[in-house]
């Protein structure tokens, strides 16, 4: 495996990192254990350290602006959910990156921010939606703008054709993850 994350394609992916932590586990691991196989540690511990990074690059805009990453990914689904930007509080736990667990919290701090409204259903009171605010709307379309800039600026080490094969993979690599969570 190349140490600078190259692959051999001979094209530059910019500076090469200043450490290969992770081959350098997996060097440790080969001396002290050889009969392990440890072919994964070389997948999910890459996994991992670029997650831990990406994790605090994105989070550093969303906190400027006094949001959470909850908070962010609730105001994205709303904003995804086009006008009139609402959803029940069950279809944002659906909606894919937020747990139905802390919903109502995050609802409550952003309602008491400003940045959502609750409202009853006219026909039944007991349905509940949020709605973004004006001001809900303009911050997280200037803040998701933001967002998608910051994620190009992390890619910039890799080709269009390389994005998008590593999507793929990384699509293929959830599946994989989520069998074998069945299967347990």
């Amino acid at each position: 495996m190349a140490k600078n994350g190259s692959g051999g394609s001979g094209e530059s992916a910019g500076p090469a990192p200043r450490e290969d932590a992770v081959a350098s586990i997996v060097a440790d691991w080969r001396r002290e254990r050889p009969e392990l196989d440890t072919a994964p540690l070389e997948v999910f511990g890459r996994l991992h350290r670029a997650f831990l990074r990406y994790s605090t690059a994105i989070s550093r805009p969303v906190e400027r602006k006094g949001l959470s990453m909850a908070g962010f990914d609730v105001l994205t689904a709303l904003r995804r959910a086009g006008a009139p930007f609402r959803r029940t509080a069950g279809e944002l736990a659906d909606s894919g990156l937020i747990s139905s667990a802390g919903v109502t919290l995050r609802i409550d701090r952003l309602e008491k921010d400003g940045l959502i409204r609750r409202e009853r259903h006219p026909q039944d009171r007991r349905v509940v939606h949020s709605r973004l605010t004006d001001e809900g709307l303009s911050l997280i379309d200037a803040l998701f703008s933001e967002h998608l800039e910051n994620e190009r600026r992390m890619l910039a080490g890799l080709s269009a054709r390389e994005c998008v094969q590593l999507a793929g993979l990384l699509e293929k690599l959830e599946r994989s993850v989520l069998a074998a969570e069945s299967g347990e």
